[in-house]
């Protein structure tokens, strides 16, 4: 499973750090929503793939999060 965050619609409300922080975690910098570097794809802060261990979780956050930025593929 691949996941995109669409950051800058992100409220940084932190739903999806305290649901999977195993996957999510909010930017220093910006407060906004982003992979945690090991899952990264390219480097990318916005796309990741989610190991089989924790697809349950991010799913789950994906669900939680109240403004839907958390795309799943």
């Amino acid at each position: 499973m691949k996941v995109r965050i669409i950051r800058d619609e992100c409220v940084s409300c932190g739903t999806c750090v305290d649901t999977c922080p195993d996957f999510f975690e909010l930017g220093e910098e910006d407060t906004l929503s982003q992979v945690v570097e090991r899952y990264r794809n390219d480097g990318k802060r916005d796309e990741g793939s989610v190991p089989p261990d924790l697809e349950e979780a991010v799913r789950e956050a994906a669900d939680l999060c109240p403004v839907q930025v958390i795309l799943l593929e």
